[in-house]
């Protein structure tokens, strides 16, 4: 069977476990440098629907989101059928999984997605044929603020096996690299709002440690412009990052899912920033992994009482959910449920406005 994965590079994470447990044919279709070296290694192909497009200091026009997201579905559904896909596997909430669903529909192909952002889903999982779900709160809470019923609990999350198995720099080694032993990272991901870096950066100054920020979807240059103690550097170009929480005494973040299951694997002492999303399936697990959820105020307080997550679970429910999706792949047809369609991706769409 030929099955195509479309992803971006967090959830490409996710993927690999269940690829490797797969004897199947993978073609990878993505738009992010960091998935296709992720998934190179598991593809006999690995195909570019586009390019990534961060956020920029000029708001773009609906008009021309609109013509460059047909641009990239069309090179999408053109992969799709000269490969002849038989199943398409999808997972997160950006916009290589609109692409990926999208043309999928148009071609009739049996798509399955692996849903974690429940508050906050891409609206084309609407017409997904099977969606997996971590726990029974995702099940019911997808049923309820969308109408989507055609849902699979696989007990966990995929991710965090892929982070118990990957290939980590020793301590000494970052050490080396860094020039610092005794460091905190604070990480500024996907759930940052601009306008909060300054405020955070005030509060993470207080703290009498070394800090490393990694500005992840941010300019290093817009950053530094709030440094004003010595003690605080900024990490700019490519960073690894699992190898570098590793090293860490602990990890202050404001991201989502991906980094929530990395630290909660690797059982790292962190606290998570609420950003803007207030509601979020990360915020959940984080709690339910032993990390607490703060507020910019009040990180010098949690800092210092940050503990170790519950890593060990988290990698056992992993393992299993992975195998779970892989089972999935060859007898799907097991969960004879309608799609959401229409209805569910108006509800997902009007959900996303107030994110927007």
């Amino acid at each position: 069977m030929n099955i195509a994965v479309v992803a971006e590079t967090a959830p490409a994470k996710t993927l690999i476990p269940v690829i490797e447990k797969l004897n199947d044919n993978i073609i990878s279709l993505t738009h992010s440098e960091g998935a296709k070296k992720l998934l190179s290694p598991y593809s006999s192909k690995v195909l570019s629907i586009g390019e990534g497009r961060r956020n920029t200091a000029t708001k773009r026009s609906d008009l021309t989101i609109g013509r460059l997201v047909l641009k990239d579905t069309l090179r999408t559904h053109k992969a799709l059928k000269s490969n002849d896909v038989d199943m398409v596997l999808t997972c997160g909430n950006a916009g290589d999984v609109r692409k990926g669903i999208a043309a999928a529909k148009k071609l009739k192909i049996p798509k399955i997605h692996i849903e974690q952002d429940l508050y906050n889903p891409i609206e084309m999982i609407a017409y997904a044929d099977l969606i997996t779900v971590p726990n029974k709160h995702a099940q019911k809470l997808l049923k309820k603020m969308y109408g989507i019923h055609n849902t699979v609990n696989i007990k966990g999350y995929p991710q965090a096996e892929y982070v118990n198995r990957v290939p980590i720099m020793s301590k000494d080694e970052i050490y080396r690299h860094y020039g610092v032993n005794d460091f905190y990272i604070l990480f500024l991901g996907g759930d940052t709002r601009a306008s909060d870096i300054p405020n955070i950066i005030q509060e993470v100054q207080k703290l009498d440690k070394i800090i490393l920020i990694i500005p992840y979807r941010f300019e290093a240059t817009s950053i530094s412009q709030f440094v004003t103690r010595k003690g605080v550097y900024i990490i700019d170009g490519y960073v690894d990052l699992i190898s570098l929480m590793n090293a860490s005494q602990g990890v202050i973040y404001c991201a989502g899912m991906g980094v929530t299951i990395e630290v909660g694997a690797l059982s790292i002492p962190s606290v998570k920033l609420l950003g803007f999303h207030t509601e979020h399936a990360s915020n959940d697990l984080a709690q339910s992994v032993g990390i607490d959820v703060i507020s910019a105020y009040d990180i010098q307080y949690a800092v210092e009482h940050m503990r170790k997550p519950h890593g060990s679970r988290l990698i056992k429910n992993g393992i299993k959910a992975s195998i779970k999706v892989a089972e999935l792949t060859r007898d799907m047809n097991m969960f004879d449920t309608e799609q959401g369609g229409r209805k569910s991706m108006k509800l997902i769409w009007d959900q996303r406005k107030q994110y927007r």
